[in-house]
């Protein structure tokens, strides 16, 4: 019959999107336990609140990485004033849920941040949204020239826009989907791979994002694409990387700036425990509080 739907092709067989689809806390995969269709506060939670000025509430995923780099490269260039204190969000037991979480960023997502310099306090959410301000704010990595300032621009919005097309969808259906599916993975592979040849065409004849200059341009595009250039979601074969020689240079000049590999160590969960600092309190954390110190010196995490 004409009007009898052809499910033959697809996935899970004979799968047929409903009229009216429903929320069932199952169909969510490995992500179920966070993802839902509503936003708001699920629980009441007080955020702590640490001693400096800045407060910065996220996870080392790469949105989070992107503002830590910042505020190690600020502190790198001499500014007191951007001391922070970096608090853990367990997103995968929904810390970022909690009222006072939400209070900043209604939208639920890390990182989140709050600026207890300004009276009244300033709160920041969208890992873009503070690369900006924090750039402003300082003075620094945000290039006054107007030529420059645009390209600067349009280079973080790119990355904001582009993103999700890697984490929510290359990643997702490569590695986390609970089934293997060609059509997702063929489309968000083939996305991919022409972002990495955006980057790649764009960095033979420039040193940085912006030319010569190192802006939050690149703190905003290095904690996506470098992981993916290196170990994210281990499609590194899957999508042929090292078909990208300048992307692949500038991953490793970008990686190697102390305050890069500082600032991708904070909130850090996954990877060696000598790469992992839970929470960041004070320069001294990196020398004394990594996750292979807390593990040799306390036996286990508690």
């Amino acid at each position: 019959m004409a009007d009898q739907p052809d499910t033959a092709n697809n996935q899970p067989p004979g799968y047929e999107p409903p009229k009216v689809w429903v929320w069932d806390k199952a169909n969510g995969g490995q992500f179920a336990n966070i993802n839902r269709p509503i936003s708001g506060a699920t629980k009441e939670a007080t955020l702590p609140i640490g001693k400096h000025p800045i407060q910065l509430y996220s996870l080392g995923t790469p949105n989070g990485v992107k503002v830590t780099i910042l505020l190690e490269e600020l502190l790198a260039k001499g500014h007191p004033g951007a001391e922070y204190d970096a608090w853990l969000i367990y997103i995968g037991v929904g810390d970022q849920f909690g009222s006072d979480f939400v209070s900043i960023n209604p939208n639920s997502k890390i990182p989140a941040m709050r600026d207890y310099s300004v009276d009244p306090v300033v709160n920041l959410f969208e890992s873009g949204s503070m690369l900006f301000y924090l750039a402003e704010k300082f003075g620094e990595f945000l290039p006054t020239d107007v030529h420059k300032r645009a390209q600067t621009m349009n280079w973080v919005m790119w990355q904001m826009g582009s993103a999700p097309y890697v984490g929510g969808g290359l990643g997702h259906f490569y590695a986390y989907a609970p089934f293997k599916m060609q059509y997702p993975i063929d489309r968000f592979a083939m996305e991919t791979k022409r972002q990495l040849h955006v980057l790649d065409t764009h960095l033979a004849k420039s040193q940085f994002m912006v030319g010569n200059d190192y802006t939050i341009a690149d703190m905003a595009i290095w904690p996506w694409y470098g992981a993916i250039m290196r170990e994210a979601y281990n499609c590194q074969e899957f999508l042929s990387v090292n078909e990208y020689p300048h992307l692949d240079r500038w991953v490793t000049e970008v990686g190697a700036r102390p305050a890069v590999i500082r600032g991708r160590m904070v909130n850090r969960t996954f990877g060696r425990p000598e790469t992992q600092l839970r929470e960041r309190h004070d320069a001294s954390d990196f020398e004394n509080n990594r996750e292979d110190m807390v593990l040799a010196r306390d036996g286990k995490r508690i």
